[in-house]
């Protein structure tokens, strides 16, 4: 699409006062996060921050959550199965997913599956678009997903408890108690989600006549997380994270006659942090160690089955010191090993260490301007030296200009080096994928109105594809494309108070290009056009919202043949809740989503449901 369609599409969307990007009353704002190297070193870049209140609004998987509430594409196995992201036009495994200020990006794919994450189990959750790879490591390219459990020392005692009951058998229930001082804070979070996912097709019928079903779709999730927090004193804070997942899932059948399948993966994440706070001088050290383990059965019958498991260590130092108001300098160095082995690689033991230097420097209440770069020593591969400058410049309270420039990597997984399959095999000799991204952003507030919109620019060099060998005839993973990938991003907000009514209307849209450099032709799974929008309102005791979801259709194949594609859909969802005032909160809430049932998927042969229903109870006390 030329340049003039571009901007005539970014100027239409500001007419769109039906878009939005959440499902609650309260409005999402732009750069209010609580991950303090976050906030502190990313004010040249977009950050939407969503929090416990837009999550307590949404479905149990954080596909959904960030489905209808960011401008990041999803692609799905159908309900509840695998799900994988592209952000920016990038690849699922150049977004990198942070944990309380730690890449959990798999050791073994690369990437995070979205659908084994439930939402409710943090306070919030922010996405940060554009490069990041200084601060977080590999995977960083596209943007960001930050899971934050935030501990605040105040007195309270807080329980939260939501139980819910869908369409197919489903039943999700969570349960998280805070309870804390002015020394202590501690969380207990618990989470069970379930579902038989039998749904019916969306007009697909046998030859017989009868309505095709979600075959073999069951699913269960559980997860456990416990935090802790203690304020030594004024100048020191000690805290612990603790999370633990178990996830089974029988795979959807495409067809009546194939073999049923199931996929089993858990994970277990641990993490101390220490803080110190002396004026000018600052200290923060982290020490986790995250275990994942899977294990695919062929067929669900049989007690066979392959596996694979990473345990991973990281150590990680961040000292920041301010030489004068103006100016502050951080310094990180960390250090990753990674032990994975498994049925098709083998045991393979993989060590990182890195080395990172980051400069701000303010003029106060207006110019703020920020450098980085990072090195890496490992003898996997040859690291890049990466870097970030980027600069924010307020023009009194209505516009703010941004800009950003930075390079990017992604490192090979131990799929990529050591695979060994029947006719697959791994590449030791692989280069990390690496990419240059500029970025320039408009941040508009008038009123009651705000509006962010960002332009941006990917090139992306040795991005590792799987292409058949010249020798064996089978596939191995080699660094042979260049990517080209732009687009603009917007997010636009409207909130207001007419006496007791509370009105918001929210929005996104991202417009996006990634193309390979040596076909011209449009990355498969990446939609040119994808929307979002939410009206919320509420009076007294009542709350209602609509959501609107529209993603533009996708090529399925490289050659971006036109009979291969997965069409453009519509998706929109309704609810109501209303609050009894029992206890310090009890709402009782009805949605209905696929409003309009929609017929729709976003992988070939992986219907998603047509209408159906969720009523959830929530207790606040």
């Amino acid at each position: 699409m030329t340049a003039k369609k571009l901007f005539l599409f970014c100027f239409l969307l500001l007419c769109q006062c039906i878009s939005a990007q959440s499902d609650t009353i309260h409005q999402i704002k732009e750069v209010v996060v609580s991950d303090v190297y976050l906030k502190n070193n990313n004010q040249s870049q977009s950050i939407l921050a969503i929090n416990d209140s837009i999550i307590n609004k949404n479905q149990s998987s954080l596909s959904s959550l960030l489905n209808y509430n960011s401008v990041i594409y999803f692609k799905e196995y159908g309900r509840g199965m695998l799900s994988t992201v592209s952000f920016r036009g990038t690849t699922a495994s150049q977004t990198a997913v942070v944990w309380n200020g730690i890449n959990i990006n798999s050791q073994l794919n690369g990437n995070t599956d979205f659908n084994t994450i439930t939402p409710n189990d943090f306070n919030s959750i922010d996405v940060k678009a554009g490069g990041g790879s200084v601060l977080y490591g590999s995977g960083a390219i596209g943007g960001t997903v930050h899971l934050n459990n935030d501990l605040i020392f105040k007195k309270q005692f807080v329980n939260d408890f939501r139980i819910a009951y869908g369409s197919f058998n489903t039943f999700g229930t969570n349960y998280k108690m805070n309870v804390s001082n002015e020394k202590w804070n501690a969380q207990i979070g618990f989470s069970y989600n379930v579902s038989k996912n039998d749904y019916p097709y969306v007009g697909l019928y046998t030859w017989k006549g009868i309505q095709r079903k979600n075959l073999n779709g069951e699913y269960f999730n559980t997860s456990l997380n416990a935090n802790v927090g203690y304020k030594i004193n004024q100048h020191n804070i000690l805290k612990l994270y603790t999370q633990t997942s178990d996830t089974d899932r029988h795979l959807s059948l495409i067809s009546e006659s194939d073999s049923k399948t199931k996929y089993v993966n858990s994970f277990s994440r641990n993490l101390i942090e220490y803080v110190g706070d002396y004026n000018r001088f600052s200290a923060n050290f982290k020490s986790a160690y995250i275990f994942e383990n899977y294990k695919y059965f062929g067929d669900i019958n049989s007690n066979y089955f392959s596996f694979g498991k990473s345990e991973c260590v990281i150590t990680k130092l961040n000292l920041s010191y301010k030489l004068i108001e103006s100016l502050k300098v951080y310094s990180t160095l960390d250090y990753n090993r990674t032990k994975g082995f498994g049925t098709s690689f083998g045991s393979n033991v993989r060590e990182i260490g890195s080395g990172a230097v980051m400069v701000k420097l303010n003029v106060p209440n207006k110019w703020q301007n920020e450098f980085g770069v990072r090195k890496e020593v490992t003898n996997n591969y040859q690291s890049p030296l990466l870097f970030s400058l980027g600069s924010s410049y307020a023009f009194g309270h209505f516009y703010t200009l941004k800009a950003n420039f930075s390079k990017n990597y992604r490192i090979p997984t131990f799929n990529d080096l050591y695979w060994i399959g029947t006719s697959d095999y791994g590449n030791p000799n692989l280069k990390p994928e690496s990419a240059y991204e500029a970025e320039l952003g408009n941040v508009f507030s008038y009123k009651k109105i705000t509006l962010s919109q960002t332009f941006y620019f990917i090139k992306i060099k040795d991005m590792i594809n799987w292409v058949p060998g010249n020798v064996s005839g089978g596939w191995s993973p080699q660094n042979t494309d260049r990517v080209n990938t732009y687009g603009a991003e917007t997010l636009l907000g409207w909130a207001n108070n007419f006496g007791k009514h509370n009105f918001r209307i929210n929005g996104t849209y991202a417009y996006t290009i990634s193309e390979n450099q040596e076909t011209k032709k449009q990355l498969f799974f990446v939609p040119f056009h994808k929307m979002t929008g939410t009206i919320a309102y509420s009076y007294k005791k009542i709350s209602a919202n609509y959501q609107f979801l529209y993603n533009g259709f996708v090529y399925t194949r490289s050659d971006n043949d036109p009979k291969q594609i997965i069409k453009a859909y519509k998706v929109s969802n309704a609810g109501i809740d209303y609050d009894f005032e029992f206890l310090n909160s009890s709402k009782v809430g009805f949605q209905v989503l696929n409003l309009f049932n929609e017929k729709y998927q976003s992988l070939e042969d992986r219907p998603f449901p047509g209408r159906n229903f969720n009523l959830y109870i929530t207790l606040k006390f």
